[in-house]
């Protein structure tokens, strides 16, 4: 076995490592809010979420994958290095952000670690400005659609329950969010793994693998969705206290249409390839169905500072990542 095929095995270790990093700090996006409205034990959610992320390959295609694999920075320049730099960027950044409890975004940190690790390379012209671009507006787009949709889904179904009693609201919607919940687990490992799919597949075109050809193998399809659901099942839970109470409190009939919302809005973007934020797309229809009820059930200080964490959190791990290939490089 050659050194760079050596190389090769650890640098898709490390990327594995970092898809289940990415469960693990995501878990919360999955089940927070069937958490807290007390519909399942955490160490139950945890399983009922892993499951469905795990299986979401067998519901969408592969565009995410291809979007971060060859629309972020030029797979020509990519090599060893730059995936090295990205991901040690991405995997930093998601360890900061856990440890203290902020709901950040692991799909920008590894868009910010490829484009800080392409950059240091090649300077700007490693960036494809399209799929930058497309990617960058998700940021603003996610959040906003997930808060429209959960918004009229909590004004829709109101309307339909006005003459039920509260008790059998309740009990209905503790139900349905186990449907909900299993919506947006599906969205969540159909989005977030193929981004760790994308990855991998650049870095064995870099070495030639395929004939040249750029392609997602199935064995990386069934390795990323493991590892995705092996973080899950670890939960996140710091991160499950702030989006599932901080921000607002929410009950059954609340989660419910914040989970499917969001649901919709992760299988939208996961159809046109867009590498979207799940936690991005949560968090603005959890605020969404709190707004709903009144603009004082919105904690908005809590708010404030997780959108703070949104707009850092590409810079910074763009910073980590061209720090880590340039002191790669010097060492080569």
């Amino acid at each position: 076995m050659s050194k760079a095929d050596i190389y090769l095995y650890i640098l898709i270790a490390i990327a594995l490592s970092f898809d289940f990093l990415n469960g693990l700090h995501d878990a919360a996006n999955s089940i927070a809010t069937i958490v807290s409205t007390r519909v399942l034990r955490p160490q139950y959610a945890v399983f009922w979420a892993a499951f469905f992320n795990f299986i979401a390959f067998l519901f969408f295609g592969l565009h995410v994958a291809q979007t971060v694999g060859s629309g972020i920075i030029s797979p020509d320049l990519v090599d060893d290095n730059i995936i090295f730099g990205a991901l040690m960027g991405a995997i930093c950044w998601n360890l900061i952000t856990w440890a203290l409890g902020i709901p950040s975004s692991s799909s920008h940190a590894l868009v910010g670690g490829l484009i800080g690790a392409g950059g240091a390379k090649a300077g700007s012209s490693a960036i494809v400005w399209s799929g930058l671009l497309k990617t960058a507006s998700a940021i603003a787009l996610s959040p906003a659609l997930g808060f429209i949709l959960a918004l009229l889904l909590i004004l829709i179904v109101s309307w339909i329950c006005v003459r039920k009693s509260p008790l059998a609201v309740d009990r209905f919607f503790r139900t349905m969010q186990f449907v909900s919940a299993s919506l947006y687990s599906l969205g969540h490992g159909g989005n977030d793994a193929q981004k760790t799919m994308g990855i991998i597949a650049v870095l064995l075109f870099a070495h030639g693998g395929h004939n040249g050809q750029f392609n997602v193998p199935f064995w990386v399809v069934i390795s990323c969705q493991t590892a995705m659901g092996l973080g899950t099942l670890f939960g996140g839970w710091r991160i499950v206290h702030t989006m599932g109470s901080k921000i607002t409190r929410l009950t059954p009939m609340q989660g419910f249409c914040a989970e499917t919302g969001g649901a919709i809005t992760l299988f939208l973007a996961t159809a046109l390839g867009v590498p979207v934020s799940t936690t991005h797309t949560i968090t603005g229809a959890i605020i969404g169905v709190g707004a709903a009820k009144r603009v004082t059930a919105v904690r908005w200080n809590i708010a404030k500072d997780i959108v703070i964490a949104w707009v850092i959190t590409m810079p910074m791990a763009a910073f980590i990542s061209g720090f880590f290939y340039s002191l790669l490089s010097v060492f080569q």
